[in-house]
């Protein structure tokens, strides 16, 4: 199984929709590295294939990263791409269950990292999120979640945004990249992903709808839930990517 071939076509599928993807995922990483120094200690939180944790043992190797997520078929995607890597463990954990930290390592982490993920939840579990994730950084340690997290206030500049990630997708369309549902149909094709893709379709299908809310909104929750600090660390128009101290 060419794990690495999925993981590429992930990413490129990702960037679809956020050309500046690998800009985000470059201040996240130097953000950690400031608190966590040269070998950190990171929750990947919402991990999917673990993207953010390739770019992290890319600029820093001696870091550690801990998964988690519940799809199946990304976290294959993840497990096979790592096999072998002791840097690396996943748990699998749904984020909106109570106890969903029970599988974790008791050592507090330097840093937790998240990636267009959180809009999954709605505003109450996400709430309840933040308020979990303060208990599992050790005090300094920083939480990054980068998001679409469009403005209600700034409506001409949104649509001016919109037409630009339109165009985008023409281009990449043209040069063969997939979106998000032919990426998933071309996965459930593969004899090897198959199994799993028709468990995270489960999954889907029972999913209730997520709710997107603007930067603001995440730094009041994360004030509120006690974090020392929260501001935008890095946008664009319609995605942020915030950051909170412990």
């Amino acid at each position: 199984m060419n794990w690495e071939q999925w993981q590429d076509s992930w990413d490129r599928q990702q960037e679809f929709y956020m050309p500046d993807r690998e800009e985000r995922f470059r201040v996240m990483i130097e953000l950690v590295e400031a608190v966590g120094g040269h070998a950190p200690g990171v929750l990947d939180l919402a991990c999917g294939t673990a993207t953010i944790s390739h770019r992290l043992f890319a600029r820093l190797p001696e870091a550690r990263s801990v998964g988690v997520d519940r799809d199946p078929a990304l976290l294959a995607i993840a497990r096979g791409s790592f096999e072998g890597d002791p840097r690396m463990t996943f748990v699998t954990a749904d984020i909106k269950s109570p106890d969903w930290m029970s599988g974790l390592p008791d050592e507090p982490f330097d840093a937790i990292v998240t990636a267009t993920a959180l809009h999954w939840l709605k505003a109450e579990p996400l709430a309840r999120l933040y308020g979990d994730l303060g208990k599992l950084l050790r005090p300094g340690g920083i939480f990054l979640n980068a998001d679409h997290m469009p403005e209600p206030g700034t409506p001409l500049l949104n649509a001016i945004d919109e037409t630009v990630q339109q165009a985008h997708q023409q281009r990449v369309t043209r040069a063969g990249s997939m979106d998000w549902a032919d990426w998933w149909v071309a996965a459930a094709a593969d004899p090897q992903l198959a199994a799993e893709v028709a468990a995270s379709r489960e999954i889907m299908s029972t999913h209730v709808k997520g709710e997107e809310h603007p930067a603001g909104w995440h730094i009041a929750q994360l004030r509120e839930a006690g974090f020392l600090e929260a501001g935008i660390a890095w946008r664009s128009v319609t995605d942020a990517l915030v950051a909170a101290i412990r």
